[in-house]
């Protein structure tokens, strides 16, 4: 079965730093969509940024865009998650999630966070002090 398994997450001040790393399973290393989703208690969840693990596009929620960066380092298996300038309103259960299917396009194609993720992590808590 496919295992992913989050950590890197914690409290920070507001302006402060954070990387969460994502560990995969080598049964998910064909997967081409590979996903950040965050959920805030009383809120639906969303996809905060994604990234095709092939030709390296990526997405973003505007409300990160300039202050986030995911990548996926294809040796190590891994997805990462670069959070800086972090705000109160990031606080958040942060989730990792990969596709064992692909976009259908090309190697750029973009991975929509609406994309059938089926495989998910256990989540790690992001914390952000204003």
């Amino acid at each position: 079965q496919v295992q992913l398994v989050e950590s890197g997450g914690g409290s920070v001040q507001a302006g402060g730093s954070l990387r969460l790393s994502c560990a995969a399973s080598r049964y998910t290393y064909s997967s081409v969509c590979m996903a950040w989703f965050r959920q805030a208690p009383g809120k639906q969840r969303e996809g905060v940024a994604t990234i095709n693990t092939v030709g390296g596009t990526t997405y973003y929620v505007d409300s990160v865009k300039g202050r986030f960066t995911i990548s996926h380092d294809n040796a190590k298996n891994t997805l990462y998650l670069q959070m800086n300038s972090l705000k109160p309103e990031d606080t958040a259960m942060y989730y990792c999630a990969a596709a064992d299917s692909t976009p259908g396009g090309t190697a750029r194609t973009t991975c929509p966070p609406s994309f059938d993720y089926n495989y998910w992590g256990q989540g790690t808590q992001v914390t952000v002090s204003s």
